[in-house]
């Protein structure tokens, strides 16, 4: 298995002002899917010119492959406290692909646990969705919440629906809480520069798309996870937020 990672951090940082929603920074670009897949089918014929004999396979999330575990062990980094890969040099801010092949390669040594006692993650998370090292509830995670939940608003409990704050697609919280992030150097691909629609979202603006305004504006984007329907959810959610001033003072 040949296992790449593509960095997506940019010098941009979300607008947390009133009336903002907040969308995960690996979604600000164009879907990831759509970049990576053009580099490893690349980087897939080079193999084949190099070994024609040599059979092959691309993923980019598209089959079961544990990727953060295997791009351990093949030393891109470790996984981190907050269960996501974190490079010594890019941190957390990397997107994952792999190739199975048949050739015959030389095995990389594994990344090694750099966390030490560090726990800044686990505190960062606005819902406790991490009760320990290295173990996510995704049941209380927002980024599962926001993005993979099909459920009402009325079927998240309470106590997770205020803590989700301006969050419309996804969290970074646990990230931006990582040492390692902090200095991460910016990525030179411009398909994940952020648009003023995933940057700064109008909440009061993305509360009245229809859903074809929602599957043209967000065409090219991995926002269309969400769906329609969960995305409008979520954003009346975060409209709630901002009229309870409790639950809006906390992300200022």
């Amino acid at each position: 298995m040949v296992c790449v990672g593509m960095n997506y951090s940019t010098n941009h940082q979300a607008d947390e002002g009133r009336g903002k929603g907040r969308i995960a920074r690996y979604a600000w670009g164009k879907d990831y899917h759509w970049v990576m897949e053009k580099r490893l089918k690349k980087l897939e014929q080079h193999i084949q010119d190099l070994a024609p004999e040599a059979k092959t396979r691309r993923y980019v999330d598209t089959g079961p492959i544990m990727e953060k575990a295997w791009a351990q062990q093949a030393g891109l980094g470790w996984i981190g406290k907050h269960s996501n890969l974190v490079s010594p040099t890019y941190g957390s801010w990397l997107l994952l692909g792999e190739i199975l092949t048949t050739l015959d390669l030389e095995i990389d040594e594994p990344g090694t646990d750099l966390c030490g006692s560090c726990s800044l993650c686990l505190h960062a998370c606005p819902t406790q969705a991490m009760p320990e090292p290295y173990v996510v509830d995704a049941t209380r995670c927002i980024s599962y919440l926001t993005i993979e939940y099909r459920g009402s608003p009325e079927n998240i409990p309470h106590d997770l629906r205020r803590k989700l704050g301006n969050r419309i697609f996804g969290c970074d919280d646990c990230l931006d809480a990582c040492p390692y992030n902090i200095n991460a150097p910016q990525t030179e691909e411009t398909a994940f520069l952020p648009s003023k629609g995933t940057l700064a979202p109008d909440l009061e603006v993305l509360a009245k798309m229809t859903e074809e305004e929602f599957g043209e504006t967000f065409r090219n984007s991995p926002v269309r996870r969400a769906k329609y329907v969960g995305f409008q959810r979520n954003v009346r959610l975060a409209l709630a937020s901002e009229h309870n001033p409790a639950i809006s003072a906390q992300r200022r």
